[in-house]
């Protein structure tokens, strides 16, 4: 996977705050969910809210110590971030309002409430943002097995599909209180956001595709994104934690069915494929 660095005007660089805890629907709550509310019978997220601590505050946003690694996945998040919306500029036309991934380190307020690395990545209806912890990617690679940079950009394509789908009202009810399971709601939306991140990844690797874009996909880079879906599938994910597969308590969907929705929208690049029916674009 090519890309150039731009601006960062698609990112909010908050890496010199910090909040206190909680847990917004984000693509790695579901291990917390999986593993702590198994053990304890208790609903994980109700548990963190109520018994939340304030973190040690960094201090005012501003100039924080980095790293040439670090400031390269800046610029990699910067990048993705606008060529993902981008497209959706194109595909909704006047509909799509842009938006910022908010990064951050350890713990950040949100307009969602608090959040801490802990949390995974994680769409905000409350200020239409997407927040990222920036030590995820390491997550990715290390603990659940999916490397490469395509691999990381369906992470940010995902959380933007969030965006898309509150722009449309397609979340509207279905976030706070929604019940689990494999035929709920909640599991409906983020395998349509996983179809989203396809959609991106279509426009990605389509030639003569506009010429804005920051990203270029090379032979290889579809798989990556594909094993990071399977990676992140409940079953996947609660067998790991749990030695057990519990239905009941699906929240994203499982591993085959987060592969297949990323893969309809790679293979048709069309809101159709997702779901949505399609309307005028401004």
């Amino acid at each position: 996977m090519e890309w150039s660095p731009g601006d960062r005007g698609n990112i909010e660089d908050l890496r010199g705050s910090s909040g206190r805890r909680a847990v917004p629907v984000g693509i790695g709550a579901v291990i917390i969910l999986g593993l702590l509310s198994w053990a304890t019978g208790t609903d994980f997220l109700s548990l963190l809210n109520q018994n939340s601590s304030p973190s040690q505050s960094a201090g005012p946003q501003g100039q924080v110590q980095s790293t040439p690694q670090e400031e390269r996945t800046v610029d990699f998040v910067d990048a993705v971030t606008g060529d993902v919306q981008d497209m959706w500029g194109k595909v909704l036309g006047g509909r799509y309002e842009r938006t910022r991934v908010a990064l951050f380190r350890d713990a950040i307020d949100s307009a969602c409430g608090s959040a801490e690395s802990a949390t995974g990545p994680f769409y905000c209806p409350g200020d239409q943002k997407v927040y990222l912890d920036v030590g995820f990617f390491d997550e990715l690679t290390q603990r659940f097995g999916a490397p490469g940079d395509f691999a990381k950009a369906y992470v940010i394509a995902h959380e933007l599909g969030h965006h898309v789908q509150h722009l449309l009202g397609l979340d509207r009810g279905v976030r706070r209180g929604a019940a689990s399971g494999p035929q709920s709601a909640s599991v409906a939306l983020e395998l349509q956001a996983d179809c989203f991140a396809g959609m991106w990844g279509h426009a990605a690797s389509a030639t003569g595709r506009f010429k804005a874009g920051h990203v270029e996909l090379e032979p290889g880079d579809a798989e990556q994104a594909l094993r990071a879906a399977a990676a992140i599938g409940d079953d996947r994910l609660q067998k790991a934690a749990t030695g057990r597969v519990m239905p009941e308590r699906f929240t994203h969907g499982t591993s085959a069915q987060r592969v297949e929705s990323f893969r309809r929208g790679m293979d048709s690049g069309d809101l159709r494929a997702c779901g949505v029916a399609v309307r005028g674009t401004e």
